[in-house]
């Protein structure tokens, strides 16, 4: 068989691909990764006695919107890094601004009270559990979005199983917004970054393994 026969042969019947295919994959994880972590919560840790109060706060929506927004630009970063070639573009500064915010919100705070003070706003009750529920409260998201970038062909597995991680963690601390009762800027600029970068931390060194192809 000469080689242009073996060509045609080889060709014959082909579909073209859906490329958005594999993509759909990452609504279908966060719309089952993002309850599972809310069930976790609820069964877990229960919601904060004085949530309804704590909606009327300012500082609440400052919380969950801080964690939303790393959420959305971890997610789009994820859906770029499952395809070979693509650049992340602005989403690392997307990534940055709400971190950025927090962080001088805190500085805003810090410097406004007391010196006394200052540890208290930084440790507040739950210094020592929030990092590692968050942890936890990442893992339904976590696999999911695992799940959903080993359907499609990262090429930066490091980094992908990293964006993952944080995603997932976002995700996470975005739940626990439902129960923790810290509200104050400098708590939540240190400690909510930790539990989200923990997952990340975890996501980079499985990524090598768990999303090779």
């Amino acid at each position: 068989m000469k080689t242009e026969e073996l060509v045609t042969l080889l060709a014959t019947g082909l579909e073209p691909v859906d490329s958005r295919r594999a993509l759909r994959r990452f609504p279908v994880a966060w719309i089952v990764g993002l309850p599972a972590a809310l069930l976790v919560t609820v069964g877990w840790l229960g919601f904060n006695p004085a949530l309804l109060a704590e909606l009327r706060l300012p500082m609440f929506w400052v919380k969950a919107s801080f964690c939303a927004s790393l959420a959305m630009a971890t997610f789009i970063a994820v859906r770029r890094l499952a395809r070979p070639g693509s650049r992340l573009g602005r989403v690392p500064m997307a990534m940055a601004v709400p971190v950025l915010a927090m962080w001088l919100l805190a500085v805003v705070v810090l410097v406004d009270v007391p010196p006394q003070e200052r540890a208290a706003l930084m440790l507040g009750h739950t210094a020592l559990v929030c990092p590692w529920r968050i942890t936890v409260l990442s893992a339904p998201l976590f696999v999911t979005l695992i799940w959903a970038l080993r359907g499609t062909a990262p090429t930066q597995l490091r980094l992908a199983g990293a964006a993952a991680g944080f995603a997932a963690g976002s995700g996470g601390a975005l739940c626990y917004t439902l129960h923790c009762p810290e509200l104050a800027a400098p708590f939540l600029a240190i400690w909510y970054l930790i539990g989200m970068l923990i997952p990340a931390a975890v996501g980079a060194f499985l990524g090598s393994y768990v999303l090779r192809w």
